[in-house]
């Protein structure tokens, strides 16, 4: 499974960005998919998850209500809405595909696949 994440920029503080994730499987419909993030210095977190089907999405309390994930089956894409975007939103931003779990988990292990990253950054 390869992962491609896109949509990364500059972005003023209050502005919104959408990125992008395409794998690269004839199942995509098969997989749980997450995003994370990672600023410099800080471990990689969860920042939000989606079911197989796309009918269950969780959210770290950071950006609930913020940020919406979904995803497109047929087009094999998964994405990330980010609006009202702060400085603490800016990161390293990457996608990641769990194979086992129907509902999306919010620790990095259940995710063995993972994109290469797009990075955001949020100027003041």
């Amino acid at each position: 499974v390869q992962l491609q994440a896109s949509g990364g920029g500059l972005v003023q503080a209050g502005g919104s960005l959408s990125l992008s994730c395409v794998a690269s499987v004839s199942t995509f419909s098969s997989y749980a998919i997450g995003w994370f993030r990672q600023a410099p210095g800080t471990e990689r977190e969860f920042v939000a998850g989606i079911s197989r089907g796309g009918t269950s999405t969780s959210y770290a309390a950071s950006v609930k209500g913020r940020f919406t994930i979904s995803r497109d089956n047929a087009k094999k894409t998964a994405y990330l809405q980010m609006n009202s975007l702060n400085a603490e939103d800016a990161a390293v931003y990457y996608c990641a595909a769990d194979p086992r779990n129907v509902v999306p988990r919010s620790n990095r292990s259940a995710y063995p696949y993972w994109g290469q990253g797009t990075l955001v950054t949020v100027s003041s």
